[in-house]
């Protein structure tokens, strides 16, 4: 596992594939909600957006994002923002989020 000294923006992203919004089986990182990851020090902070503003399972996506970054080593510290700027949109899942819900 890494440590904090090598703990990257790639080993976040890997972990939150493990996260998925209750509704729809596609991670996050898939859906393409997560708008931005930054490292530094063992410190962790995730921006990432809902489907939809008025999202009922909001904080229970952002727990459980925040939850699995805790299961990381070399993660000191994690701050997740939802963000709502830019509005999410069904261009924003990945290739992969398509091929999983049979979009592509």
């Amino acid at each position: 596992m890494p440590d904090t000294e090598t703990v990257t923006k790639d080993d976040v992203l890997e972990a939150l594939r493990d996260v998925y919004d209750p509704e729809i089986p596609v991670n996050i990182v898939d859906l393409g909600l997560v708008y931005g990851v930054e490292v530094a020090d063992g410190d962790v902070d995730v921006s990432m957006t809902l489907t939809f503003a008025g999202c009922g399972m909001g904080p229970y996506i952002a727990q459980q994002a925040e939850w699995r970054l805790a299961e990381v080593e070399g993660i000191e510290d994690i701050n997740v923002d939802l963000v709502f700027d830019p509005p999410w949109t069904p261009d924003m899942i990945t290739e992969e989020g398509k091929r999983l819900l049979g979009l592509d």
